[in-house]
């Protein structure tokens, strides 16, 4: 650190530090206030796990709805159109223990398409819905 006498016409070196201890005055003055706060309890009721409930028997094998860049639908592999679709829907949502749905959409294939199928689904009552990547 430089000193100066009083004579120097040039540049002062030394470091001003009365903002620096007014900025830290006022942080100290804020986390006094906020730190009980902090430390405050708020009672949530969570649900607690149930261990009573049996794994499922055998896990169902995932259908697989493929569309396509035309928007023609494939409903494990095997060429469906949109009434076929919506038939194959309604049989499945009628079961208890329903299989996934799992949809694979093709990067060019129009929005229109997999929301129609998605409503459709959905419509029908199915809840287990995922998307695949295409292969």
């Amino acid at each position: 650190m430089a000193f100066s006498s009083g004579n120097t016409s040039g540049p002062m070196a030394d470091i001003n530090v009365t903002p620096l201890v007014d900025v830290m005055l006022v942080l100290l003055i804020i986390f006094m206030i906020t730190a009980p706060m902090l430390t405050h309890k708020v009672k949530i009721d969570l649900p607690q796990p149930s261990h009573n409930t049996p794994p499922p028997d055998k896990l169902l094998e995932p259908i697989r709805l493929k569309i396509d860049r035309s928007g023609a639908l494939y409903w494990n592999d095997t060429p469906v159109d949109e009434l076929g679709l919506k038939a194959q829907i309604a049989v499945i949502a009628q079961q208890t223990n329903q299989p996934e749905l799992q949809i694979n959409a093709d990067d060019g294939v129009a929005y229109e398409v997999v929301a129609r199928v998605l409503s459709d689904a959905k419509s029908y009552g199915l809840t287990k819905i995922g998307f695949t990547e295409a292969q």
